[in-house]
């Protein structure tokens, strides 16, 4: 058994990570950066929780001086940062100082292969260099570069999804045709714990894809031919890639800063062409079809283990969650509603654990669409982000552009967070307590326009509010 540290343990890879490792009999230390949230949903003997944020690693909490090995798995892809090299460079480098005071043996990094021979995106250079940092360091690296990962909940996955299920007609920019390996969660998961302290694979690169090379062109066509869907693709050569992030945005429920990233990589192939891993530890990698059948299993079984809307968007917040939990009292605006239960407390709570994503919000959906709608042209999450599971709530989900802080069934106690683009912040929270069901939306405005903000909504939140609250208590 080792000790491991997994950074980015929250996200659509970390968490299913941590998993893995766990099964293998690791004893695994997950790093946090957001103070009360819970790593998986469940207690295990070998899993510890040390919170911190690398961006600042004076207020980390200690890292056992006996690690043995760490994985990074640390970008910066869905969060707006004002000089993406330098962020990651900072954050890397202050990563390889920590490890550097412990026993550590082993890095692992997981990047995204990089088509050297051509000029990089942004983001695909950014990765590069975070290579050269790690690899800078005295203990040993090995660097696994991936293809397009495909999972259900992983961002590419869920880009593919809404494009090719909510438009038969897709305009498509020219560099639809480079091309790629799709590769499986599953085998990214195997290579990454394969590689756990294998010293055949110190300092060494591999890039890993599935079986097949295919333009993005032939991914969206063979998603559609699985889907048993008739979809046409038009190439047209001036959507720029600026111009295709705000087209994803609309489509998918993926951010702007991780769309843009994205399509800005889309440029470049992304076929295997250094390292030959299977050398190493030999491994055949599901086919698309497979890999397909497998998310859509785990969507129709509500398995989702992890999605790209887990990581918690804390830049301009507090990163310690317990802060949101109790709502404020001072300097708020509310909007309070108390309806007698005429059905079961049980029902009613069922209702509020099911509340957004495809069951919507109980009535004015059009009214959320809009204000949904709204928020992504601000650039903020807007309603596609949906819901991990239809009727299980975890704190730290996401439901639509809600984060859920608080989350306790038993007491029938929900509180959500709101991730709009707001002048204030906003909290919305559920009790069913004392046959009754208590609603109350609560808005902390900054300056006079948070106040225009709020009163401009007393009209919207009336009917919305009420009709909500009537749903959630109505027999």
């Amino acid at each position: 058994m080792s000790k491991v540290l997994v950074t980015g343990a929250t996200g659509f890879i970390g968490k299913r990570l941590l998993f893995q490792l766990l099964d293998l009999g690791h004893e695994v230390y997950a790093l946090s950066r957001i103070r009360g949230i819970p790593i998986g949903s469940f207690d295990h003997p070998n899993l510890h929780v040390i919170y911190g944020d690398l961006k600042d690693p004076s207020k980390i909490d200690p890292i056992p001086q006996d690690i043995d090995a760490a994985y990074y798995l640390i970008h910066s892809m869905a969060e707006k940062v004002n000089n993406l090299l330098e962020h990651e460079q900072k954050t890397a480098q202050n990563f390889v100082n920590l490890l550097e005071k412990t026993d550590c043996k082993h890095i692992i990094y997981l990047g995204g292969i990089i088509d050297e021979k051509n000029n990089l995106s942004p983001h695909l250079f950014s990765r590069q260099q975070v290579e050269n940092v790690l690899k800078s360091s005295k203990i040993p690296v090995t660097v696994l570069r991936a293809s397009i990962i495909i999972g259900a909940g992983s961002a590419s996955f869920e880009i593919i999804r809404d494009l090719v299920e909510k438009l038969p007609i897709m305009v498509a920019p020219k560099w639809i045709k480079t091309l790629c390996q799709p590769l499986s969660i599953v085998d990214v998961l195997f290579y990454l714990s394969a590689s756990l302290l294998n010293k055949d694979m110190f300092h060494q690169t591999y890039d890993i894809g599935g079986p097949e090379v295919m333009s993005f062109k032939q991914v969206l066509i063979n998603y559609a031919k699985f889907r048993n869907l008739k979809r046409f693709l038009i190439e047209v050569p001036i959507l720029t890639p600026r111009l295709s992030s705000y087209w994803l945005v609309f489509i998918s429920s993926v951010r702007f800063s991780l769309c843009s990233y994205l399509v800005e990589s889309m440029k470049h192939n992304t076929i295997c062409h250094i390292g030959n891993i299977n050398a190493v530890i030999p491994h055949t990698c599901l086919s698309f079809e497979e890999t397909l059948k497998r998310a859509f299993m785990k969507i129709s079984q509500n398995e989702v283990v992890s999605t790209w809307m887990d990581a918690w968007q804390i830049e301009g917040s507090d990163p310690d969650l317990t802060k949101y939990i109790q709502l404020p009292q001072g300097g708020c605006l509310k909007d309070e509603k108390t309806f007698p239960l005429r059905c079961s407390r049980e029902e009613s709570i069922a209702r509020v654990w099911k509340i957004g994503g495809n069951q919507g919000w109980y009535g004015l959906e059009w009214a959320w669409q809009l204000r949904g709608l709204i928020d992504k042209m601000l650039g903020g999450a807007g309603m596609n982000r949906g819901r991990r599971h239809p009727f299980e709530i975890e704190i730290g989900d996401s439901i639509d552009f809600w984060r859920v802080v608080k989350a306790d069934k038993k007491e029938g106690h929900l509180i959500l967070y709101a991730e709009m683009k707001l002048p204030g912040e906003a909290w919305l929270e559920f009790l069913v307590k004392e046959k009754k069901l208590h609603q109350t939306a609560l808005f902390r405005p900054k300056g006079v326009l948070g106040r225009l903000y709020w009163y401009s909504m007393i009209p919207f939140h009336f009917f919305i509010f009420k009709k909500m609250a009537q749903k959630l208590s109505e027999a």
